[in-house]
């Protein structure tokens, strides 16, 4: 006996829904894709230190350089090796040589080319030998006598190195005319040495015979006579 026609269609109705509920379950999250490292290259075998030098280039024809060294297969043994100059210091500038002032700073002084014109206070005081003080003026020439010479020597002093002079001379200063003055320096003598400059002396004090020198004049240009 057949079942009746409802009892099927219920049958088919039933079974599509059941797969239409089967289809709309959910499915599980498959996991993301895990990245994958790039492969590393395997580190390079140490090479063996060379036993002889590595073979240098030759020169070919026009010109041109043809390499005969093939790929290095060792390193450079440290006998092999360029050296490295070391780095040279610059040489210090050498000092520059020290003017022939015969041990006085003249370096403010301005050139005389006239003896009888230099005005006392415009060279450079210096303190001399036995406490005496004076002035050097001008600038002295290259193989001057005058700088053997030191402010306070006597006048047979510097007459025992220079010789005589070519001129010599003498006058009165101010202080000649102080009432009851008796020091020194009332009375200077002058001596002139040609090419050289000139040479003054002050008399010690009122009586005395003996002078010293209180001012030296460097001019190369001195003609030697007053």
């Amino acid at each position: 006996m057949l079942p009746p026609p409802q009892l099927i269609l219920s049958l088919l109705i039933g079974s599509v829904v059941l797969a239409g509920c089967a289809t709309k379950e959910t499915k599980p999250a498959e996991p993301p894709p895990q990245p994958v490292a790039a492969p590393q290259p395997a580190p390079a075998p140490a090479l063996p230190e060379c036993k002889e030098a590595p073979a240098k280039s030759k020169t070919a024809a026009k010109g041109k350089t043809k390499s005969t060294a093939k790929e290095p297969d060792c390193v450079p043994r440290a006998a092999d090796k360029p050296a490295t100059a070391a780095p040279v210091a610059p040489a210090a500038a050498a000092p520059a040589p020290a003017a022939n002032t015969g041990g006085y700073d003249l370096s403010r002084n301005k050139p005389v080319t006239d003896s009888s014109k230099a005005v006392a206070g415009e060279g450079t005081p210096v303190k001399g030998i036995n406490d005496w003080e004076g002035e050097i003026s001008g600038i002295p020439a290259a193989n001057s006598r005058f700088t053997k010479l030191k402010i306070g020597m006597s006048t047979r002093e510097v007459k025992s190195i220079l010789g005589d002079p070519t001129d010599w001379g003498q006058y009165s200063t101010g202080k000649m005319w102080i009432p009851f003055y008796l020091g020194s320096d009332r009375i200077r003598m002058e001596h002139v040495y040609k090419n050289e400059g000139r040479l003054i002396f002050a008399q010690e004090s009122l009586g005395a015979t003996g002078a010293f020198l209180v001012w030296i004049i460097h001019n190369p240009n001195e003609r030697g006579y007053r």
